[in-house]
């Protein structure tokens, strides 16, 4: 991935030519002839690496025509977006008899401890199947604690226990130090009384299970565990006869199915593909796996224009299955999928590797440190941001990444990959040529670290660090350790000297009591994400003046900022969890245009200062005394609406150690004082009367709105008419409310409800039954309600939906 390289330093040659000419004198010529020399190279680089790839093809299986167009067309197709698709929904195909018969046997009673296997080959769907299982509704009333826990190598016991342990109580430090005989203890007293599932997914061996059975409970007929395992042996082992299941390869119908849904979106087959779409399907080997890799190349294949290239294309990839060895085709259909990836995608896909097993990645999260790694390209037509988001979803497209949750937009929200997909990135990104990354496994680093430029720690990264690794060639060091704990000063310094050319510091689960001055020296980074004891971030932090995304978690209540971020010229993202005190922008201040998220700040940080400073906002949290805010005693929330592109925003009500009433708020601004393109907005403790709810119902583009804690009180909601037009998602947590009156005219465009802690609420209006575009209705802790929520329910399936059309009801805890 060295063209990535080189896009990083085009970028920072850009940005001296750009904000520090100053510090250029005869040098100014030479830098310019340097960028077009660079740019040459790395199109020298492309075209190297492209030529290398069909080398080693042709070796391995002989020469295939390639498609598309080449990498150049398909760059430029892509730059040409500037509306982000909405990934694909697509059914779920085959096994629905297995997923029966599981949720039947997970469901029954028993008079013993029942623990129900899955177990098949490699690419079969196991993981599938089973979350499948998980996200059943039957399985959601039947158990109120549902525990997904995947069993890999890098993770100990510990880490286990600790996961486990986090549906039930906070993870604090005491428990941190306890050993893994008292944790298993720990857990099985929780466990001994709770109903619960608990998926332990790929138990590759015995030892991975009898080292985890010590926190089980075997007397507790109420708790059912479900395991996924490629080893009879193991099933055997720990599962009753008629409590095991082991998968089938796919029929040539199902496989032909599951083809036609991943090629072609579930639509009619043309009748010019069928018979080489069903060739291909049955070169799969019934295989689930490998019929969604190759749906989603042929799904890029696909041309409606031209029904004759299409079908050419398909043909080549038949062609290609052919003359691999069954036994090895897994890995042969992912490395054809990866090599028909456009070139800009390739090191996108790789950096997923570095994420641990089953980890359920923030698609914010991975857009940024793409963006940080120099990974994304810049588009005049689009954002880093946006581009980012195309990226991720061509490769969603692709099938080589799985959205996990979406977004009330339709966006993803998070995602995974397969195990098998993990397993490919992790053994291209280590070979010779690439170097890419390294994943640290049980602390153990080894002595050839510099020759990575990523190190990926996965548990016990506190024994890493104390083993004082050294990696000058690193450029990322990306800690995703279960275990949060405090890193030693005496240890702070070594660490960030061993790694000083860090690009990405992903240091979250270790805490740091403090910062030294080794910190000021990674003058390269642009993400950094630390947890911190201390409440004030230095104003050393301003020589960082790389940083693109700067996350810091503290143990305060508020952080006293005295970096002047105003001189950070790449800082897009800043977010903290407390109350962040912000410097006042000087007047001459010509920077912070390219900061899109700004939270939570205090109150009193929200000037007109700051908001002419940072006029391209996008996101923007406040928490403090919300009261003297709006009034305008503090503050300034007139200046908000100055803010052209804000569409996200959360107001968090906090009023220190004073009861979180004595805060409320009497009203809101009018809804013209509010942003113009505002389509989100968060309210939490806000204590107002539900009669100020008509204020927000005419905002004009709000499509999502979150009213927590407290937000809204008061016995009786009557909503008003005329408001609400573009609604889509609608979160009320933790209020009083016991009627809500409304009607289907009131949400017109409503597709998802979420109602928490909302105990005392009667009903759901019964006319939102008639929205064809509600989907979804999850209700935590709102016993009352449940009653009318099933009988949506009942009204949805009675009447005609559109084609495609699924309403999931969730209540929790279950109902009879």
């Amino acid at each position: 991935m060295a063209d990535a390289a080189v896009e990083f330093l085009l970028n920072n040659l850009k940005d001296l030519l750009l904000n520090h000419s100053h510090l250029l004198t005869d040098s100014k010529q030479q830098i310019e002839d340097l960028q077009t020399d660079l740019r040459l190279f790395k199109t020298f680089l492309r075209g190297s690496v492209k030529k290398r790839r069909e080398d080693e093809e042709h070796s391995r299986c002989g020469h295939w025509q390639e498609g598309g167009g080449g990498e150049g067309q398909a760059l430029n197709n892509y730059a040409k977006l500037e509306v982000v698709r909405p990934p694909r929904q697509k059914g779920v195909v085959g096994f629905t008899d297995v997923a029966e018969e599981v949720v039947g046997h997970l469901t029954k009673e028993t008079n013993y401890f029942d623990v129900v296997s899955l177990v098949g080959m490699f690419g079969l769907g196991k993981t599938t199947l089973a979350w499948q299982v998980f996200n059943n509704p039957e399985i959601i009333y039947k158990f109120p604690v549902r525990i997904w826990l995947p069993i890999s190598y890098s993770l100990s016991n510990k880490d286990i226990f600790l996961a486990t342990l986090k549906e039930f109580t906070a993870i604090n430090e005491d428990l941190c130090r306890k050993d893994d005989k008292e944790l298993a203890q720990i857990v099985a007293s929780y466990l001994e009384i709770a109903s619960f599932l608990i998926v332990l997914n790929d138990v590759r061996s015995q030892d991975d299970w009898d080292r985890l059975s010590t926190a089980l409970p075997p007397n507790n007929t109420k708790g059912k565990i479900l395991i996924t395992s490629r080893n009879k042996a193991v099933v055997t082992h720990v599962s009753r006869q008629e409590s095991r299941k082991e998968l089938r390869f796919f029929t040539e119908e199902e496989s032909w199915q599951l083809l036609r849904v991943e090629a072609l979106c579930n639509q009619d087959c043309p009748s010019d593909l069928e018979d080489v779409g069903r060739w291909i399907a049955r070169n799969c080997g019934g295989l689930p796996l490998a019929i969604v890799v190759i749906g989603g190349i042929l799904a890029t294949k696909l041309s409606a224009s031209d029904m004759d290239a299409t079908k050419k294309e398909w043909e080549s990839i038949n062609t290609y299955l052919t003359k691999n060895d069954p036994a090895d085709r897994i890995k042969k259909f992912i490395f054809l999928s990866y090599d028909r990836l456009p070139y800009h995608l390739r090191a996108c896909f790789l950096y997923l590797g570095v994420f641990p097993e089953d980890y359920e990645i923030p698609a914010t999260k991975l857009i940024r440190m793409w963006i940080a790694e120099g990974f994304i390209q810049q588009n005049n037509d689009c954002s880093l941001e946006e581009c980012g988001e195309m990226y991720l979803e061509e490769l969603v497209s692709r099938n080589l990444v799985t959205v996990k949750k979406f977004k009330p937009n339709g966006k993803v929200k998070t995602c995974r990959i397969h195990d098998a997909l993990r397993n490919f990135c992790k053994g291209e990104a280590g070979n010779e040529n690439e170097n890419f990354f390294q994943e640290i496994e049980s602390g153990n680093g080894g002595s050839d670290l510099d020759k990575y430029r990523r190190l990926s720690i996965h548990s016990n990264g506190l024994k890493f660090i104390s083993s004082k690794p050294s990696g000058h060639r690193v450029r990322s060091f990306i800690c995703f350790s279960n275990e949060e704990c405090s890193l030693p000063s005496e240890n702070i310094p070594y660490f960030l000297v061993a790694f000083k050319l860090l690009r990405v510091l992903e240091a979250k689960p270790m805490r740091l009591a403090k910062i030294s001055n080794e910190m000021y020296q990674l003058v390269h980074a642009r993400y950094i994400s630390l947890s911190l004891d201390s409440s004030t971030l230095a104003s050393k932090f301003s020589h960082l003046w790389n940083t693109q995304t700067l996350i810091i978690d503290t143990t305060s209540h508020t952080l006293e900022v005295k970096v002047d971020i105003w001189k950070l010229t790449q800082l897009r993202h800043f977010k903290t969890n407390a109350s962040a005190i912000l410097p006042k922008p000087s007047k001459d201040s010509k920077y912070g245009v390219e900061l899109q998220t700004l939270g939570t700040i205090s109150v009193e940080s929200c000037t007109t200062e700051l908001i002419e400073c940072a006029c391209n906002l996008k996101k923007l949290g406040i928490r403090g005394r919300l009261a003297l805010f709006l009034e305008g005693k503090i503050g300034s929330f007139d200046s908000l609406g100055k803010i052209k592109n804000l569409e996200k925003l959360k107001l968090v009500n906090y009023v220190g150690p004073k009861a979180a009433a004595e805060g409320q708020l009497r009203s809101l601004p009018q809804s013209y004082q509010f942003p113009s393109k505002l389509r989100s907005l968060t309210l939490v403790a806000t204590y107002l009367s539900w009669n100020i709810m008509s204020t927000l119902s005419m905002l004009d583009n709000l499509e999502v709105l979150k009213l927590k804690d407290k937000a809204f009180m008061g016995n009786t909601w009557k909503a008003d008419d005329g408001g609400f037009r573009r609604l889509e998602f609608l979160h009320v947590e933790e209020t009083d409310l016991t009627v809500w009156k409304a009607s289907s005219h009131h949400f017109p465009k409503l597709r998802g409800l979420v109602l928490k802690k909302c105990e005392k609420l009667l009903g759901i209006p019964i006319g939102l039954a008639e929205l064809t575009s509600l989907q979804m209705v999850e209700l935590f802790y709102c016993k009352p309600a449940a009653a009318s929520a099933k009988r949506i329910q009942e009204a949805k399936k009675a009447t005609t939906q559109p084609q495609g059309y699924a309403f999931n009801l969730s209540i929790f805890p279950p109902t009879d």
